[in-house]
């Protein structure tokens, strides 16, 4: 991983508040400054609510109010429920959310996941759903990480999770025919041994290479996805592949097509270090537009081959932008609400409300509207903890914890 200077990340930290305070205006006349901060890495403490705005979910949470408790609440289709359980120990056994089996992790995971197909019972669960999942509850909670999984399932990945696989399929042969104009040295070979794309590429996109790169490199690579689209996730592909197939000598060490599958499993571990990942990223001449073309045109040949598609999946949007104006936010719907509210015992004069202070009671209220008071007379010294103190302290943090948001980033 890159270590970011402590100044330089307080000062990202300073401008991505000031931009999700002013989400809707920065996405519409300041989209190219969002996207280059994307690329330079949203700072860690913010991670979960820039994704959370990204990709749109932070308004469909807002229109759907109360949605995910109601799902939540369901007992979920048996098929789906045991499949799920199955899978949960398998999504990142070494990390301290999810090493222990029904620890708080895997119960969040659960619930995301038997969410999703009440949600879409039409489309159920799909097993590369899980560690996509997974990586979002290690940044936000799990109704938040249901939003972003409906919006990463419906816009930017749609069709990919459903039965017959037919869109992941056709986005294998997407990545072959842009490889053929990234390095033909590469292309020559995987046609050469008759290597279907969806033998190599389906766990690199279907799971966002969440279990293919580097963590540090994961995180990059998605902040750069949620932002701009599915184009990355093609673009990480292709880097890929010309590092290791895209020299005469390097395909003179993989002779046949289990050689090849077994080199591209293995990849070397100087092409996926974040650094020079995410260069060879920005720096990759493949547009929306050259993605769009060639899914034209593959479709078309499906449709000789096949027939029509068996899923119609909803249009592809290309990233955060392209998704705010197919669908545009209220500024209520963008507004942020403070995560964790304290109370202050110490109210200044101004909060004081006169008839309650001649009833020897302070009175202090807060952004949302509530309402909470405080007894002055037993409040002599601040940094004595009498029990009257230590009762409201706790008071208040019961109700921080009952608050609709419950992350506790910055």
């Amino acid at each position: 991983a890159e270590e970011v200077p402590i100044g330089v990340l307080r000062q990202r930290e300073a401008k991505w508040l000031e931009m999700l305070n002013s989400w809707d205006k920065w996405m519409s006349k300041k989209h190219n400054k969002v996207k280059e901060r994307c690329q330079k890495g949203i700072p860690p403490s913010l991670r979960g609510r820039a994704w959370l705005y990204l990709t749109g979910a932070k308004v469909k949470r807002e229109q759907n109010k109360g949605r995910f408790e109601e799902l939540d609440n369901q007992p979920g289709d048996p098929k789906w429920v045991d499949v799920i359980e199955r899978d949960l120990h398998r999504q990142f056994p070494f990390h301290e959310m999810f090493a222990a089996r029904g620890g708080h992790g895997q119960q969040d995971l659960f619930r995301v996941l038997k969410a999703y197909t009440l949600h879409r019972p039409e489309e159920g669960y799909c097993q590369a759903q899980a560690p996509v999942a997974a990586v979002l509850l290690m940044h936000m909670p799990a109704e938040d990480a249901f939003w972003v999984l409906v919006q990463i399932c419906e816009k930017y990945l749609p069709g990919y999770y459903s039965t017959g696989l037919e869109a992941i399929q056709l986005d294998g042969e997407i990545l072959y025919a842009l490889l053929r104009r990234v390095s033909v040295v590469a292309h020559r070979h995987l046609k050469k041994h008759k290597l279907e794309p969806i033998l190599y590429m389906t766990e690199w996109f279907m799971c966002a290479f969440s279990r293919t790169l580097p963590w540090s490199s994961v995180l990059r690579v998605w902040d750069m996805f949620l932002c701009e689209g599915v184009k990355i996730l093609f673009r990480v592909g292709l880097v890929v592949l010309k590092c290791m197939l895209g020299t005469q000598e390097k395909v003179k060490s993989c002779q046949g097509l289990y050689e090849t599958m077994e080199l591209l499993k293995k990849i070397n571990p100087q092409y996926m270090r974040e650094g020079f990942l995410v260069q060879e990223i920005i720096e990759l001449p493949v547009s929306e537009k050259d993605i769009e073309k060639e899914h034209q045109a593959q479709l078309r040949r499906w449709k000789e081959n096949h027939g029509d598609l068996n899923c119609k999946s909803p249009p592809r949007m290309h990233g955060a932008k392209a998704i705010m104006t197919a669908e545009p936010p209220s500024r209520q719907e963008l507004r942020q609400r403070p995560t964790i509210i304290v109370e202050s015992p110490l109210a200044s004069k101004t909060d004081v409300v006169p008839e309650d202070k001649a009833m020897g009671r302070m009175k202090t209220t807060n952004e949302n509207g509530q309402t909470t008071v405080f007894p002055t007379e037993e409040i002599v010294n601040p940094s004595d903890p009498s029990p009257a103190l230590e009762h409201m302290t706790i008071q208040g943090s019961k109700e921080s914890l009952s608050s609709a948001e419950q992350d506790t980033y910055l």
